[in-house]
């Protein structure tokens, strides 16, 4: 499939239509959690559009959700192959047959960033959610502690993000695995850097 070339105002217009709420995501999005509800299976919207519920503003092209083993099951048996197509190779991953959107499946016991064992796993999505918007999102200490094991530049970028919006300090590694809570600190500090660099630059615009 041939890819259409880059046309920054298009850019511009995607970004629009993601912050309004009506681009291709968010309408899987919302018809997704509605579906899962109607289909008692409990989820957890996480990932880029978690990072946005816990208010941090990004664009994102996909979408990642959590569920037990079971709830997997019952997805694949009643959406894949109707409302999602498998993708070859990626057992998780799936795409919106209505608007192109990539779906990604985060399953309780597997282990975030490479699926090697870890001492974190994906947990159980009834026990780490709140009800944001009508949607159930993974809430902010779990969405942070699994961004941190899965060990990515974004994921990082986004704890920072997640740092500076929330104005988190040391006392929130306490609510975090111990084996990520090194790399939280890291975070803040980074964070703290960057307001530094931020306080200088507006200190020599005023001179």
């Amino acid at each position: 499939m041939k890819t259409a070339p880059f046309n920054f105002q298009n850019r511009l217009k995607e970004i629009d239509r993601f912050f309004q709420g009506t681009d291709p995501v968010h309408k899987t999005m919302n018809w997704v959690a509605v579906e899962l509800e109607k289909a008692n299976i409990p989820y957890a919207v996480v990932g880029g559009m978690a990072v946005n519920a816990h208010r941090h503003r990004r664009t994102t092209d996909d979408l990642d959700i959590l569920l037990t083993p079971e709830g997997f099951a019952e997805f694949h048996k009643q959406f894949v192959g109707q409302d999602f197509d498998a993708i070859s190779g990626r057992p998780r991953r799936f795409v919106d047959r209505g608007n192109a959107v990539s779906l990604d499946v985060l399953v309780t016991g597997l282990f975030p960033g490479t699926g090697k064992p870890g001492p974190i796993a994906y947990p159980d999505p009834v026990a780490v959610r709140e009800r944001i918007d009508n949607i159930e999102v993974v809430n902010l200490p779990t969405l942070i502690q699994l961004k941190l094991a899965a060990r990515r530049y974004q994921d990082f970028a986004d704890v920072v993000s997640l740092i500076r919006v929330h104005q988190l300090d040391e006392s929130f590694a306490e609510r975090l695995h111990p084996s990520v809570r090194k790399d939280f600190i890291e975070c803040l500090e980074e964070k703290r850097r960057e307001e530094e660099y931020e306080a200088r630059q507006l200190g020599e615009g005023e001179i």
